[in-house]
């Protein structure tokens, strides 16, 4: 007896499989929080353009 044919689209069954099918939340990882990102990102800049202040007024 061969098997049916199962659309690309669908998974065929597995044996002995008790769980259900369910969406996966995806991984945002490192863009998980952006705003952690962008505030060390400006935090920097803030940073440079404090030394460059500096040396222009003379401390």
């Amino acid at each position: 007896m061969s098997e049916p044919l199962v659309p690309p689209q669908e998974t065929p069954p597995a044996e002995g499989s008790t769980s259900s099918a369910h969406q996966e939340r995806a991984d945002g990882g490192i863009w998980e929080h952006p705003m952690v990102w962008v505030s060390l990102v400006i935090a920097g800049a803030a940073l440079v353009a404090l030394f460059f202040v500096f040396r222009i007024v003379g401390f």
